[in-house]
């Protein structure tokens, strides 16, 4: 390992450990069992999303111990902590759900404060869940010392009576379960056969895609985010990512020398080419937003729109994490994105080098249909297309990877429910019609509060084989696993009086996802007449994390954040 020397004078931690006057300070790491030597070493916050909530976290206060390895080897103190985390898979379809978008702005903020309170001068962090990841990166651009991005890791695939399976079967299992597709005995054998690992839900669902964006957008190891939680080389990245830590303090490489907007526009290219989640359409804004960068929706959009769809990951393809990992990983799918034009070659990445510099020696892997090459795509558009109209002045998104060319466009009534519960029962017990447009409302940032998911609503339409005769529009949110013209964050939300709040029974709506176009057959007086007669809706969170959530939170457009971002920042934490 390369010997690096470090200035403390420049350092945060000379706050806590430099000169007579901080010996108060020095006690109490020496209370820790810490050395002199370890005291006067820089010291790195070891963030872990790590808690027992769900498979996605378990794994990652062992991976933080590999990571402590290679801060020590390379002559940093290592400072573990741990924040929260919110599950999805466990929060989906109920109450619980609406803790989901708001932990992110939490896990941010309660990294910012722990790094800021003790002094620390870089970062490396750790997560596996859904808001853990964009949440993690939005702390280490926000506080903007050399820092490092650990995923966990995916889980295996399941396997039931010979075919491999994951958590969406799960899902969409009780949908064929409630019209007597499905016996008892098979739904259980299912749920006892989908999740046999540790790790992050195996598709390309929000983790995943996540965990693909912290590679391409430079802030994680190459190969790092793609090797699943239970495979032993995971210690040996983590282990690196350490060292690397370290050699980035040396040479003073910041977040937001590698999270540019060219950097941004690579992380959108990768996720329309994987068919990754739609909320990549709020992390991506929200993570700009932290260094100051004018990225929306639609400029995440208009990336999506012209990137080719070539990895054929489940929900909308064949395959999971693991097997993108096996036949080369993310630098597979980034070096032909690459090689045609798609990603910027030159942004800095943690490795100290540039995109291409990394990707320079990966070669292409003819043997394996995993990841097609971008110039023979599965569909010429991505995978996640933005959507805008009357309904959707602000925009809009949803998710095509996987679904037939001849249904990329949809006109029905609209049958109009204000909560994601409400909707949930009429599917439940079948009372819809086909062709029906679905509205699912009052679930957006501020009115949910929370912004739901609304997996266990589409994936019981699924499951009852009702998926593509029926489409669904939210100022909520879609899973990552959602699949179906299931539209979300349309904006404005219904809680602002958006024109989703003014549509009613029978209005008809049309969808076009080639065209980008979300209208509802009414003209511009007629949606005037009907907001004079809307009244705002109360929720009935009132106090709490939730009601001050809702004070603060902003459109989905910008990402769903919660305060005023890199532009008004008067001070940087790295250079206090």
């Amino acid at each position: 390992m390369t010997e690096f020397t470090y200035n403390k004078t420049k350092l945060p931690s000379r706050h806590v450990t430099e000169g007579p006057e901080r010996a108060p300070h020095r006690s109490y790491l020496y209370a820790m069992g810490l050395t002199k030597a370890q005291i006067h070493q820089p010291l790195v916050g070891v963030a872990s999303c790590w808690n027992e909530a769900a498979p996605c976290n378990i794994s990652l206060m062992r991976q933080a111990q590999a990571v402590k390895k290679g801060v020590s080897a390379a002559g940093g103190t290592p400072r573990e902590f741990c924040t929260i985390t919110v599950t999805d898979g466990i929060a989906m379809g109920h109450q619980g759900m609406k803790s989901s978008l708001a932990s992110r702005e939490v896990i941010a903020d309660s990294v910012e404060l722990t790094m800021r309170g003790h002094s620390y001068d870089a970062l490396v962090g750790l997560a596996g869940c859904d808001k853990s990841l964009p949440g993690m990166m939005m702390a280490m651009v926000r506080l903007n010392v050399p820092s490092v991005f650990i995923y966990g890791g995916s889980i295996l695939p399941g396997t039931w009576r010979g075919q491999q399976i994951t958590v969406q079967d799960v899902f969409e299992a009780v949908g064929k379960h409630s019209v007597g597709a499905l016996d008892d005995q098979s739904l259980e054998e299912i749920e006892q056969a989908a999740c046999p690992s540790a790790g992050a839900c195996g598709a390309q669902f929000t983790a995943n895609t996540m965990a693909t964006v912290s590679e391409a957008i430079g802030l994680a190891l190459p190969y790092s985010a793609g090797a699943p939680a239970p495979y032993e080389i995971r210690d040996s990245f983590c282990m690196t990512a350490g060292e690397m830590v370290m050699e980035l303090i040396a040479k003073n490489i910041r977040p937001r020398d590698i999270v540019t907007r060219k950097a941004l526009e690579n992380a959108a290219v990768v996720v329309a080419a994987s068919g990754g989640s739609t909320n990549a359409a709020l992390h991506l804004p929200a993570i700009a937003h932290e260094c100051g960068i004018d990225f929306d929706l639609f400029d995440v959009a208009e990336i999506f729109r012209k990137t080719p769809y070539i990895a054929d990951l489940k929900p909308g393809g064949k395959y999971v994490a693991k097997d993108m990992f096996e036949v080369g990983g993310i630098p597979l799918l980034m070096k032909t994105l690459l090689d045609h034009g798609y990603m910027h070659g030159d942004c800095m990445t943690v490795t100290g080098r540039t995109m291409a510099e990394n990707l320079a020696n990966v070669k292409w892997n003819p043997n394996q249909d995993v990841v097609r090459p971008a110039n023979n795509p599965i569909t010429v558009t991505g995978g996640v297309v933005g959507l805008k109209g009357n309904l959707a002045p602000e925009g809009a998104i949803v998710k095509i990877a996987g679904m037939a060319q001849d249904k990329l466009a949809f006109t029905g009534p609209a049958r109009c429910f204000d909560s994601e519960e409400l909707c949930f029962e009429a599917v439940k017990n079948k009372q819809y019609k086909e062709g029906e447009v679905l509205v699912i409302r009052y679930e957006g940032p501020r009115g949910g509060p929370g912004m739901r998911e609304m997996l266990a609503t589409t994936a019981a339409l699924y499951g009852q084989g009702m998926g593509d005769k029926v489409a669904l529009i939210t100022d909520g949110r879609f899973s990552g696993a959602t699949r179906g013209f299931c539209v979300g964050h349309v904006g404005p939300e219904a809680a602002v009086c958006g024109p989703i709040a003014l549509i009613r029974d029978g209005d008809i709506i049309e969808l076009n996802a080639v065209t980008g176009v979300l209208n509802v057959r009414l003209t511009d007086a007629e949606l005037e007449a009907r907001r004079k007669d809307w009244k705002p809706r109360e929720t009935d969170y009132q106090s709490g994390a939730l009601w001050k959530y809702a004070q603060q939170v902003g459109s989905a457009r910008d990402g769903a954040v919660t305060h005023p971002g890199g532009k008004a920042e008067k001070h940087v934490y790295a250079d206090i």
